[in-house]
């Protein structure tokens, strides 16, 4: 097991500081939106993957990767950024336990996001 946090809490801190005064309401939109937008891209890698459209899927994968960086979600980022990589590089072969790794990757930051955000 990795000492790698599944949230990075600087990241959190930022996004606090950026509305200080709001008793993290700020916070609690911003991951709001992360829990809502991040299952449909999920969704549009198991929809491109399944129509072979490597363009939309690469996108997807690239989405999950800049959110995730934004919301100190350490792990669900690399694992979105190994399968951006690896459809850059292979096309759509062989991506699906990629896409299992983002999978479980994000359901570990939801439930630890949500606590830390007391959402």
């Amino acid at each position: 097991m990795s000492d790698t946090p599944v949230i990075d809490l600087q990241a959190i801190e930022v996004l606090r500081s950026l509305n200080p005064d709001d008793n993290g309401e700020f916070l609690k939109e911003i991951v709001g939106i992360f829990l809502e937008d991040t299952p449909q891209r999920i969704a549009e890698l198991d929809q491109s993957l399944a129509s072979s459209d490597l363009a939309r899927f690469t996108r997807a994968a690239h989405s999950i990767k800049g959110s995730s960086a934004n919301m100190g979600a350490v792990l669900l980022r690399s694992a979105a950024e190994k399968l951006e990589h690896h459809s850059k590089a292979n096309g759509l072969a062989d991506c699906e336990v990629l896409v299992k790794a983002v999978k479980s990757e994000f359901e570990r930051a939801a439930k630890e996001i949500r606590v830390i955000a007391d959402f």
